[in-house]
């Protein structure tokens, strides 16, 4: 991950902590990151699909 992002995250807006103790991004990051990095983020704001390599937005 770009290091820019890593000392601004704000948990609760950028973030939040999974059960098992990941960090999840939010839609909210995804945008102020301000591109799609095709992983198949749980809340891509791109709206790209992992499975079959497109965008859906």
């Amino acid at each position: 991950m770009d290091d820019r992002f890593t000392d601004k995250l704000i948990e609760g807006e950028d973030y939040y902590l999974s059960p098992e103790g990941y960090k999840v991004f939010t839609e909210k990051y995804h945008l102020k990151r301000g591109y799609c990095c095709k992983n198949g983020c749980r809340h891509c704001a791109y709206g790209y699909n992992k499975k079959t390599g497109t965008f859906k937005k």
